[in-house]
């Protein structure tokens, strides 16, 4: 009898004391949980870790994609599963991975799955959140992150899309969501501004309310009500606030150029 495929599940944490217990509950049925932790957390997140996962590594940050490729070369599985530390696996999900991966007759190497997000202690059903479906399981060997802020797996084969949705529970005041998006506008600004991408008007005029009206109209952002608005209208800011940022960096730059 063939060996049963093993599963490996990847977290990435930094200060996620509050989320990691409850992401490392949902995981039970994993043969695996490797978590590539932060060193710069100032919460007991390495130490939770360490408790409760198989294999912890300590790396600093450089970027997204590096922290989960190093949990990917941690790993042993012959199936990686990359989850959040504020996301849960339901036990239906688990079983779909589990159907999904025994399926030795099928050609797909990688498997998409849906997201269900509670935002500012809302469920939401629209707002461009229906649409989100990342690319989670993969075959090893297949597979490696790519993007050094909103990083996406390249797989090599083809691929399918599960239908049980991982629970997202993000955002859950705007404290934290003032935080996240200082935190990720610095981040796309600084890949900007190494991508040499030109400061254009548009991106700081247009762009924003582009945003605003795409989620909140054509993605239907009203029907999650009042935590939809702040939400679409908060991701227009965040777009402002990444290209006002890039354009700080650039004239900074301009301004070494010229005194040199």
């Amino acid at each position: 009898m063939a060996r049963r495929p093993r599963i490996s599940a990847l977290i990435i944490a930094r200060d996620e004391a509050s989320n990691l217990p409850g992401c490392l509950a949902s995981l039970g049925w994993a043969d695996e949980v490797v978590v590539v932790v932060d060193p710069a957390s100032r919460d007991d997140t390495l130490a939770i870790a360490r408790r409760k996962a198989d294999r912890v590594v300590s790396r600093p940050f450089d970027d997204f994609a590096s922290q989960r490729n190093a949990a990917l070369e941690a790993s042993r599985g012959d199936w990686v599963f990359a989850i959040d530390a504020d996301e849960r696996a339901t036990p239906a999900l688990a079983a779909q991975i589990r159907d999904a991966v025994l399926d030795r007759r099928s050609p797909l190497v990688g498997y998409r799955v849906p997201i269900r997000s509670v935002i500012l202690g809302r469920p939401f059903g629209h707002s461009g959140t229906q649409d989100d479906r990342p690319l989670r399981l993969f075959r090893r060997g297949k597979g490696r992150w790519v993007g050094s802020v909103h990083e996406t797996v390249a797989l090599r084969g083809p691929e399918g899309v599960l239908t049980e949705p991982l629970l997202h529970r993000t955002i859950p005041t705007m404290d934290v969501f003032l935080r996240k998006l200082n935190k990720y506008t610095s981040l796309e600004a600084i890949e900007f501004h190494r991508q040499n991408r030109p400061v254009r008007p548009w991106d700081l005029v247009v762009r924003p309310f582009w945003t605003f009206a795409k989620l909140y109209v054509a993605k239907q952002g009203y029907r999650d009500g009042p935590e939809g608005l702040v939400f679409c209208a908060m991701s227009g800011v965040s777009v402002a606030v990444r290209h006002w940022k890039h354009r700080e960096l650039t004239r900074r730059a301009e301004a070494r150029g010229r005194a040199a």
